[in-house]
């Protein structure tokens, strides 16, 4: 077995309250049913998937429901079986309405999962592994949603040598990846040849925050003799499961900016998403259900669940109990997650974790006086790609957004919120970074459109 003893880490970053102890020694549990479930056709980046099934019919659990609308998207499976009862809009975490699947479960069904064509990670070719992933309807499971099929199709002018699988799960009160490394641990190590075959990467390392040691333990003890997967403990620090830092940390490499980890043959992928294509593809099904962390102050039964896709973000609250003075939902964590502006949105592939909080957290929150920028340079000592966020602030608020990008790198910041988290001043940098990015992509698209009709 190949051993990597280098223990180190990236620059930069912060050290916020780790908030993890209620949930982590939680064992996952099965989630109920909700009465309805709603499944969007849109959960990932890329394009929606197209519905192919009708009001009234019958769908057993597992099924394909709507199927890839060209690369960039993947199929949906019924989370029950159960009665499409309509093909309509639900909420997003957007703010946008989008359209989704509407099914009732059947009452006293036993909810097998109905599997189809198993593939093999021995004898299966890197295309037909590409291919089953996609009709699985994996993406990444860490939140970003990316199709996980498409981050595989490796270019012909790029090559990996170091599959990297990644377990921190840096982001304060989430548990869910850690439970599963304890108790999938086999499903992970299932999953990784799959990745291996279908990129040609030589050896794979799973990457654990130093607070998980029960998890390094259990994924150690399940490798296959002769494989050429080691396991590595990196110390603890935020945002230590961003691809870049994690590249860093683990190999010495820098990315270039506007680069990716294929420009330095590394591929990262989620412990999450390796586990259900472990998980899945034996048995050639699709994913119907992830694991979340249910926590935060304001949750009175907190831990992991397994829970249906498609399943309300009301219903989950409902069924496990909040404080009567509950403010605040995050879907993910606080640091990069987003709060709901409804309960009514569905749980999708990349919820990573539904994080509720009371008035005693939140009270302060939008009547902090925000101050004008002191030069401190905390923002500059936290940012872990090195970025300039003070200068970035006072761009932002001048609506200087192309500049922003031109000089100052704005897309490369991947909004961790490390400037955010130690502004004396109460800045709300990330935030204003959001919307200069989004500027600028508008700004973007629509210079293409007057190109094309040029």
């Amino acid at each position: 077995m190949m051993f990597f003893g280098r223990k180190t880490t990236f620059a930069h970053g912060i050290h916020p309250p780790e908030s993890k102890d209620d949930t982590s020694g939680e064992r996952i549990r099965q989630f109920e049913f909700a009465p309805v479930l709603v499944v969007p056709l849109s959960q990932h980046i890329g394009k929606p998937a197209l519905a192919i099934v009708r009001e009234d019919q019958e769908v057993l659990r597992g099924q394909c429901i709507a199927e890839a609308d060209g690369f960039i998207s993947v199929s949906m499976h019924a989370p029950v079986s159960g009665t499409v009862r309509r093909l309509g809009l639900t909420p997003s975490i957007t703010g946008r309405m989008t359209q989704g699947i509407f099914i009732e479960p059947f009452p006293g069904s036993t909810q097998e999962i109905m599997g189809g064509t198993p593939i093999d990670s021995a004898s299966a070719s890197p295309d037909e592994i590409i291919r089953a992933i996609q009709a699985a309807g994996i993406v990444g499971l860490g939140g970003a949603g990316f199709p996980t099929h498409a981050k595989l199709r490796i270019p012909d002018d790029k090559s990996v040598d170091t599959l990297v699988i990644n377990g921190a799960e840096c982001e304060p009160y989430l548990t869910a990846d850690h439970r599963v490394m304890v108790e999938h641990a086999a499903d992970v190590m299932a999953g990784i040849p799959y990745l291996m075959r279908a990129t040609g990467a030589p050896r794979a390392i799973v990457a654990v925050e130093a607070n998980k040691p029960d998890a390094a333990d259990a994924l150690r003890e399940a490798i296959p003799d002769g494989a050429a997967i080691t396991v590595e403990v990196l110390p603890v620090k935020y945002p230590q499961g961003a691809e870049k830092m994690l590249i860093t940390a683990l190999l010495g490499r820098e990315i270039p900016s506007g680069g990716l980890p294929l420009d330095v043959h590394a591929l990262c992928v989620n412990v999450a998403t390796t586990a259900e294509i472990g998980r899945l593809l034996p048995q050639g099904a699709g994913i119907q259900e992830r694991v979340i962390t249910v926590g935060g102050p304001a949750v009175k039964r907190k831990g992991n669940y397994r829970i249906q896709i498609g399943t309300p973000i009301r219903f989950v609250l409902e069924t496990v109990g909040v404080e009567d003075d509950i403010t605040r939902v995050f879907l993910g964590g606080p640091m990069m997650g987003q709060a709901v502006s409804s309960l009514d949105i569905p749980v999708t592939k990349g919820t990573t974790g539904i994080i509720a909080f009371t008035e005693r957290e939140t009270g302060h929150v939008g009547n902090t006086t925000v101050y004008p920028c002191i030069r401190c340079g905390h923002c500059v000592e936290a940012c872990p790609i090195f970025l300039n966020p003070s200068t970035l602030g006072l761009l932002a608020i001048n609506d200087q957004h192309q500049q922003m990008a031109d000089e100052f790198h704005l897309m490369d910041c991947f909004e961790c919120g490390c400037c955010t988290f130690v502004c004396p001043s109460h800045i709300p940098l990330v935030q204003h970074f959001r919307v200069a990015k989004r500027a600028v992509r508008k700004a973007q698209a629509e210079a293409r459109a007057s190109e094309v009709k040029a």
